[in-house]
């Protein structure tokens, strides 16, 4: 269960890196999460279980859009809410900081993330050609974060996943 979201310090670059490896075909660079965590408008977090990092996201704030650069977890943990609590920590940050849309992109192949995202809302809008090395990126997008429904949202995915905890 995870027990923490948090911020991300430089402290938790190492172990984020070894989730990238176990991840991505093409993993960030350590110099890739230093810039960005000292970025302006941008945000990153992390969770814990049992005191170790099991995922991490990041969201960059354009005002009035925000955008998920990053939403990350471990293979090994995968399957107990942690992308799902991530998600929820990024989109607060999101209204928190004004945002009135948010947006991400995804492999076209990553049927699970895009249930995430389909149950915060967002939808298909577009294809990224070629935006990663091996495969197109669906963009996904959800307009009106900054609504009372909206909250209402984000307050049910909040209880089921409390409930299953």
């Amino acid at each position: 269960m995870v027990e923490l979201v948090r911020r991300m310090t430089q402290g938790d670059i190492e172990r984020c890196l070894v989730i990238e490896e176990q991840t991505y075909s093409m993993p960030w660079t350590e110099t890739i999460f230093l810039d960005e965590l000292v970025a302006s408008g941008r945000e990153y977090l992390v969770a814990e279980a049992e005191g170790a990092v099991v995922g991490y996201g990041g969201v960059m704030l354009v005002l009035p859009e925000a955008h998920i650069t990053s939403l990350t977890v471990d293979p090994a943990q995968r399957g107990r809410a942690i992308g799902t609590r991530l998600m929820l920590a990024l989109a607060d940050e999101a209204r928190e900081a004004g945002a009135r849309s948010l947006t991400l992109e995804v492999r076209a192949s990553n049927k699970n993330a895009q249930s995430l995202y389909t149950k915060f809302g967002m939808a298909p809008v577009g294809i990224r050609k070629r935006y990663y090395r091996d495969e197109d990126a669906l963009i996904m997008w959800v307009h009106d974060i900054d609504r009372p429904e909206y909250s209402e949202r984000l307050d049910s995915i909040r209880a089921g996943v409390e409930v299953a905890s």
